[in-house]
C-alpha cells in the first residue's frame, strides 16, 4: 500500500469516529456531596462532579453561595437538589443561570416526598436508588457514547446497596416498636426503615425550623429522657442548639445513650458506608 493511500485510509478512519468520543466529561453539581457522591459512581471517568454542601462541619441552614458557586452551576449540564426546602438556594441559582432551571434534577419527587415532609430524604436509601436510575438515563441522555458505561455502574451500585438493606431488615426483625427520640428528624427515614417509634415529633419540628418548642412538648420530651422511657437519643451534632444540648446532656445524665448524626456525608466515604457505619451504631446503641 502507498504512502499516499496509508495516509488516505488514516484520514478516513478518523473521520468515523463518533465526535462525543472528543466531548468532555458531562459536569455535574450537586447541592450536597451525598448526591455528588453517587453521581461519581455512576458516571466514573465520564463525568466531574462537584459538590456544594460537603463539610460536616457546616451547617446547611446557614448556608450562604460564594460567586464561585454561581459559576460552576453555569458551566454544569446538570445540577441536583434535593428539594421541599431544604435546598431552595439552589433552585435560585439556577434560575438565575442560563438554561439552569432545565438542567435541574430535583430527588424529592423521585421519592414521591412533597412539601411538609421530612426534608432529610438521603436518609431513606429507597430515595438514593430512585435518584441514580434517574441520574443513569440523564447521563445517558447527555452522553450516548457512554450510556451503557452508566447503567453498567447503576446495576453495580445497585448491588453495593444491598448490605445496607439487609442491615435495615435485620435490625427491624430485632428492634421493631422500639421507642426512641431525637433532637431533630434528621434520622427519621432510617429510624421508619427500622421501625422504631419515634416519640416528640413536634419538639423535633421545632428546632429543625429554628422555633420555640411548646412548654408541654418541652416538658413531654424531658420526661421522656428522666423516665427513660425511650432507649435512644438521636442528636444532629452538625446543627448547634442550646434547647437540643440540654437534651443531649439530659439524655447522659439519664442513662439514654446518645447516637450523633450528621447532614452531611463525612469525607472520605462513600454513602453506603455512611449508611451502614450509621446502623452500625445504632445497633451497638439499642443493645441491651
Amino acid at each position: 500500500m502507498s504512502r499516499l493511500r496509508r495516509i488516505a485510509l488514516f484520514a478516513a478512519c478518523l473521520s468515523l469516529l463518533p465526535a462525543c468520543a472528543w466531548a468532555a466529561p458531562v459536569a455535574i453539581v450537586a447541592a450536597e456531596n451525598f448526591y455528588g457522591d453517587v453521581a461519581r459512581q455512576i458516571g466514573g471517568g465520564d463525568v466531574t462532579v462537584s459538590s456544594i454542601l460537603q463539610s460536616p462541619d457546616q451547617d446547611p441552614h446557614l448556608f450562604e453561595a460564594a460567586p464561585s458557586t454561581a459559576r460552576d452551576i453555569a458551566a454544569a449540564r446538570i445540577l441536583v437538589q434535593s428539594g421541599i426546602g431544604y435546598d431552595d438556594w439552589m433552585a435560585k441559582l439556577a434560575q438565575a443561570s442560563n438554561g439552569g432551571a432545565a438542567k435541574l434534577l430535583v430527588v424529592a419527587p423521585l421519592a414521591a416526598r412533597r412539601n411538609g415532609d421530612n426534608p432529610h430524604i438521603w436518609y431513606d436509601p429507597q430515595t438514593m436508588l430512585a435518584y441514580a436510575a434517574v441520574l443513569s438515563e440523564r447521563l445517558a441522555a447527555a452522553d450516548p457514547a457512554h450510556a451503557a458505561d452508566f447503567r453498567r455502574r447503576l446495576a453495580d451500585f445497585q448491588a453495593s446497596m444491598h448490605p445496607v438493606l439487609a442491615k435495615i431488615a435485620a435490625l427491624r426483625a430485632q428492634h421493631s416498636g422500639t421507642p426512641v427520640t431525637a433532637t431533630e428528624p434528621v434520622f427519621g427515614y432510617l429510624m421508619d426503615a427500622v421501625g422504631l417509634r419515634n416519640r416528640n415529633a413536634a419538639f423535633q419540628v421545632a428546632v429543625m425550623n429554628d422555633t420555640e418548642p411548646s412548654a408541654s412538648d418541652l416538658a413531654a420530651f424531658e420526661q421522656s429522657l428522666k423516665t427513660r422511657a425511650v432507649k435512644l437519643l438521636v442528636y444532629n451534632s452538625q446543627a448547634t442548639d442550646p434547647l437540643a444540648d440540654r437534651m443531649k446532656t439530659l439524655a447522659r445524665q439519664s442513662g439514654v445513650p446518645v447516637l450523633p448524626v450528621t447532614e452531611t456525608e463525612p469525607p472520605g466515604t462513600t454513602y453506603q458506608a455512611w449508611m451502614l457505619d450509621a446502623l452500625n451504631k445504632l445497633q451497638q446503641a439499642l443493645a441491651p
